[in-house]
């Protein structure tokens, strides 16, 4: 058996084994804590991708209901502008005359009270369609925050794993922790919104 003269026996060999020891384990700690952050930034990405539909759908509905709102409002008010000329013609003609006119102004009536109520019926739907996107986007901000903490954490995790600093994984923790409490606030539903992170991001 040859010794290495810069490296006798007993002397920087358990202080090595250890040291390769540890730094094997912290990279399977990186390594392991990368794999469950990338699989769940999958699953949120599914999930806010389907959000993000439903709110381009949400966006749209609202958009088609604020126009037949405004079709309606203007059958109502030209329908109105003749129901007034109506008016005005009957009050001018004899007393006698007046009785033929009540159909026609009886009809008027019922398309003017129609269009008021059909118009109201769409404000509203388009309200509920605001309310849907504004839920939806409550819950798209949080899976976005998600995305930027996770994807802090995994840079934080590859320096880990370059330097071998532990107190680097301790840091990483950090920003793992609220992507994954963001994450599952968005699958959860759980109202947890930092309202001031959103704005500074948007």
């Amino acid at each position: 058996m040859e010794i290495d003269p810069l490296n006798p026996p007993g002397s920087d060999d358990a202080p090595a084994t250890t040291a390769d020891a540890r730094a094997r384990r912290l990279n399977s700690w990186v390594a392991v804590t990368v794999a469950l952050l990338a699989t769940f930034m999958g699953i949120c990405k599914v999930k806010d991708d389907n959000i993000v539909q439903a709110m381009q759908q949400a966006q749209a509905d609202k958009l088609d209901h604020w126009s037949f709102y405004q079709a309606r409002n203007i059958r109502q008010e030209v329908a109105q502008g003749a129901l007034d000329q109506l008016r005005t013609v009957q009050a001018t003609r004899p007393a006698a005359e007046r009785p033929a006119m009540d159909s026609v102004v009886a009809r008027y009536q019922a398309l003017v009270a129609d269009q008021k109520t059909k118009k109201d019926s769409l404000r509203l739907a388009a309200a509920d369609d605001q309310h849907t996107y504004d839920a939806l986007n409550y819950r798209d901000d949080q899976f976005d925050l998600s995305d930027a903490l996770t994807a802090i954490a995994i840079s934080l995790l590859a320096l880990t794993s370059l330097t071998q600093k532990r107190w680097l994984f301790a840091i990483a923790m950090i920003p793992t922790a609220l992507g994954l409490l963001m994450g599952l606030a968005g699958l959860l539903g759980w109202h947890v919104h930092p309202d001031a992170i959103a704005q500074m991001l948007s």
